[in-house]
């Protein structure tokens, strides 16, 4: 038997961009990133991201010379008066590839983001998920997340 492959999580590059856009298309099947059309407006949220040092693209791929990345997040710091005037994260875009989950990838990319916000001071991580997720609000609760705020959006 195969060993499933070894997994790092690392910052996102320009070539990861199609990939996670993959995952973002679709959060119930597999796209191929080959599939996804990268817009002018994508590639300028991409470089936005990438040169803001309060915003990080991360990405979980195999190990090896073009690892196939299964997930992704985007981690933003926040700097705030509240919480004694600690900065919080807040996680955005969690995303495990349709055909990877359920094998704790996702709990291993959460606990990454969750280390990389305490070596970098935040007093707390924060997200939001869709209402309609509740395999997700599951998953957050077993981090130990808790259902402290009601969340409100408003489209432009």
């Amino acid at each position: 038997m195969v060993p499933p492959p070894a997994h790092v999580v690392r910052p996102a590059t320009r070539g990861d961009l199609p990939a996670v856009l993959a995952l973002l298309a679709d959060e119930e099947t597999v796209v191929d990133p080959a599939s996804v059309e990268v817009t002018a407006r994508y590639e300028r949220a991409f470089a936005a991201i990438d040169a803001d040092p309060r915003n990080e693209l991360l990405v979980m791929a195999e190990e090896g010379d073009g690892g196939t990345v299964v997930g992704c997040l985007q981690l933003t710091y926040i700097p705030g008066l509240g919480k004694g005037g600690g900065e919080r994260a807040l996680v955005e875009a969690v995303r495990i590839r349709a055909d990877r989950r359920g094998g704790g990838l996702g709990r291993t990319l959460m606990e990454h983001a969750t280390e990389r916000a305490r070596a970098r001071g935040c007093v707390l991580v924060q997200l939001t998920s869709n209402k309609r997720r509740l395999d997700a609000h599951r998953f957050y609760d077993s981090l130990g997340f808790e259902r402290s705020h009601e969340g409100f959006k408003l489209a432009l």
